[in-house]
């Protein structure tokens, strides 16, 4: 009996209880990095004063990110060769440690470098929490479940923004990495625990060191270009220019690796695959626009509608909490039809639907209608997001799970990098503060409403053009129908 055989049949039944014990322990695990993403912000300027260092702080979030979106697709690789178990045990490890730096940072240079550390462990965490409901949940299944990480990240958003700012007043701004220590043993024992009943389609091969090297480089490079880009440089610069130059060259590169490696880090299998590369690229363009969304909506609702910054922060939520209810109706319609694409199609058309009317009404519209075309926006986004994945899953080998969930989970947050540093592009070139240091903190108030409301109409068009293109790639992905277990989904992998 050969290895592929082998995979199909090597999973074993799980009762419904093993499954919801595995699911708690991956939330609590996944729980981490979410929260770690939003509860440092507002306490950041607390943290600039007591240390005594402001030109850097921002360092303090970016470090994070590069490293975690870095990471993601050797998460994927490391889990499909040597399990899930002790790679999701690795990461929670490298998490908590990277907590305890931080907290005990005396300097922001070294609050920074453990940061870095932080977001190699928090990095392959939520793509990780999606590839092991993949292993014990059938793919006709599987989308109710994911409306469970949607529900993780939007509570994250609510949550962590008020703690972050109550523990930096009224305790310390270490309390907000200490916490990440009893929240890591919890994720660490149940995690621990729960896995080891988890079906294994790990294969002992070598992970490709180079391929990896650089495929960190070149994504750094691309990070540090959109986030220095019309910030602490002029896009035109040579610092950018260099940049993406750097970047450029790196892609290369590894696109040449991944060609002549025995064993490239990305299996060519997998980019090559039409449902995977189409479904990512759905997703990303989806998934960018909602972060773009989240991010410049606040400044558009205290230019344009006046609003305070902690008002601007609840009246986000509807633009949050629509994404959760649209997963969920979303995953619960894909286990009893059988064209799952309608679903994301129809919700899509809703998002951009809602957005033209932002783009025509940017001016007029009052704070409560604004809130309903928000909540309708991120509704029909929703849809999109558990049929991408489960998509994307059921079209690839139990063993090419981790690495093809990873993949695309890599390349959603790049996309939301590069969006988002085209949103940046617009407000700030359009308010002409481009080039000149001016971040998002600064720029509130700096300008009347007048003057802000024709350029956020842009950044609405360019919404409802991220919205279009991941309809049109929607479309394009083929429907493979879903199969009903675990075992069934890996023959017809098989076969394909």
């Amino acid at each position: 009996m050969d290895q592929r055989t082998n995979d199909v049949l090597a999973p074993a039944p799980l009762s419904h209880a093993e499954v919801r014990s595995i699911i708690g322990g991956i939330i609590v695990a996944m729980l981490l990095a979410a929260l770690d993403q939003t509860i440092v912000a507002t306490a950041l300027p607390t943290i600039g004063r007591e240390l005594g260092d402001f030109e850097h702080m921002p360092w303090v979030v970016t470090a994070y990110l590069l490293a975690a979106t870095a990471v993601t697709p050797l998460y994927g690789k490391f889990s499909d060769t040597h399990g899930r178990r002790i790679t999701l045990l690795i990461g929670i490890v490298t998490f908590v440690l990277g907590s305890i730096a931080c907290a005990l940072a005396p300097t922001m240079l070294v609050l920074i470098l453990a940061r870095l550390l932080q977001g190699l462990g928090g990095g392959g965490l939520i793509s990780l929490a999606q590839t092991i409901i993949a292993d014990i949940v059938a793919p006709k299944e599987r989308g109710r479940y994911q409306v469970y990480i949607a529900s993780v990240f939007v509570a994250s958003s609510l949550l962590g923004p008020v703690l972050g700012g109550f523990f930096a007043e009224h305790l310390h701004w270490s309390v907000i990495f200490w916490i990440n220590l009893p929240l890591g043993a919890l994720a660490f024992f149940m995690t621990n625990a729960a896995l080891k009943r988890l079906p294994r389609h790990d294969r002992r091969h070598r992970l490709d060191v180079l391929g990896a090297a650089l495929l960190m480089s070149a994504t750094v490079s691309l990070l540090l270009a959109l986030n220095w880009g019309g910030v602490r440089y002029p896009w035109l610069s040579l610092p950018i220019f260099g940049l993406v130059a750097a970047s450029a060259l790196l892609w290369a590169l590894l696109a040449l690796r991944l060609r002549t490696a025995r064993e490239p880090l990305i299996p060519l299998a997998v980019l090559g695959n039409p449902v995977v590369r189409i479904g990512t690229l759905a997703a990303c363009f989806g998934m960018g626009t909602f972060i773009g969304l989240t991010i410049y909506v606040p400044v558009y609702f205290e230019t344009v509608l006046g609003l305070s910054a902690s008002s601007s922060g609840l009246a986000l939520i509807p633009l949050m909490i629509g994404t959760v209810i649209g997963a969920m109706v979303s995953g619960r319609l894909m286990a009893i039809l059988t064209h799952y694409k309608r679903i994301p199609i129809a919700g899509l058309v809703v998002a951009m639907s809602a957005t033209a009317v932002l783009v025509a009404f940017a001016r007029k519209l009052s704070l409560p209608a604004t809130e309903i075309v928000l909540a309708c926006t991120s509704l029909g986004l929703g849809t999109l997001l558990p049929v991408s994945t489960v998509a994307i899953q059921n079209a690839v080998m139990p063993h090419q799970l981790g690495t093809a969930t990873a993949v695309a989970n890599f390349f959603r947050q790049l996309g939301g990098a590069l969006i988002v540093a085209v949103y940046g592009a617009i407000v700030l070139g359009g308010t002409g503060a481009a080039g000149h240091g001016v971040t998002l903190e600064t720029l509130g108030g700096a300008a009347h409403a007048a003057e802000f409301a024709p350029v956020f109409r842009w950044v609405f068009i360019a919404a409802f053009a991220g919205f279009a293109l991941a309809f049109v790639f929607l479309l394009r992905m083929e429907e493979k129908p879903l199969r009903t277990s675990a075992a069934r989904a890996a023959a017809g992998a098989a076969a394909d």
